[in-house]
């Protein structure tokens, strides 16, 4: 899928659901989540495998939003999943920050297309991210929130140049009085420093998740639902099967 201003093309992956050639008059939910390559199949058999016995989710649309051609993951995801130039110290000398340009894609590109080609509900969006992609979600949350009515946050990068994703959630307060949206966050209980070798090296990211959810609920939005769950046992690479499983039970349950 062509990304006409940047020139870049972007491969997608979509998966429909069983009962979508048998309804034809049904429109279903759409979940995009960013990193394709890794976690398009991963939910694409959650979602079969959780409904076996009967309906727990909500049957849905996905939509695996990949690299660009020709990058691979690593440079296609600091370029576009980060809000900033500011890179972690650590980094190569890759490129980061170009977030809102990748933003702008998805709301003028990616999202239209879909919408015009599958039965899609355009007021049942759902995000999904992982790590730097729960960053991208936040910022999309924080500038644009009718994008999606539903956020997934997955292990958010949140400590990202000196955690400027607060500062954004803090312009965003100071100039409205409600965030309508759906926001889920987990993350491993492992995502903490420490002397275990799952644990992260120098970011306490189980606080900085917790003080999102502290500082959104502060706000008194009405229309703003956040909720948040620490996974004992899992780390930044383990957690995210079962952060997902959770996450669709939370934002896609299926409706009685």
């Amino acid at each position: 899928m062509p990304d006409p201003v940047s020139g870049r093309d972007y491969e997608v992956f979509v998966s429909l659901p069983a009962s979508y050639e048998t309804s034809p008059q049904r429109r279903y939910p759409v979940l995009y989540v960013t990193d394709a390559d890794y976690a398009f199949p991963i939910l694409r058999q959650i979602a079969r495998r959780v409904n076996l016995e009967g309906p727990v989710l909500e049957e849905f649309i996905l939509v695996g939003l990949s690299y660009a051609r020709g990058d691979n993951g690593t440079v296609s995801r600091n370029r576009d999943y980060t809000p900033t130039p500011n890179g972690p110290r650590n980094a190569s000398t890759g490129l980061h920050g170009q977030g809102a340009a990748y933003q702008a894609y998805l709301k003028a590109q990616a999202v239209p297309f879909i919408e015009s080609r599958f039965r899609a509900d355009p007021a049942r969006r759902v995000l999904l991210g992982h790590s730097y992609g729960g960053l991208l979600g936040a910022q999309i949350l924080f500038t644009d929130p009718g994008l999606f009515h539903a956020y997934v946050l997955g292990s958010p990068s949140f400590w990202f140049d000196k955690r400027h994703i607060m500062r954004v959630e803090a312009d965003y307060a100071r100039t409205h009085r409600d965030l309508p949206a759906h926001v889920y966050m987990y993350i491993g209980a492992y995502e903490v420093p420490g002397s275990s070798p799952r644990n992260t090296k120098d970011t306490d990211m189980v606080a900085d998740m917790r003080a999102m959810e502290r500082t959104l609920k502060s706000r008194g939005y009405p229309s703003l639902k956040a909720q948040s769950t620490v996974l004992e046992d899992e780390d930044h690479l383990t957690v995210a099967p079962v952060g997902f499983t959770r996450a669709l039970m939370a934002v896609l349950p299926a409706r009685r």
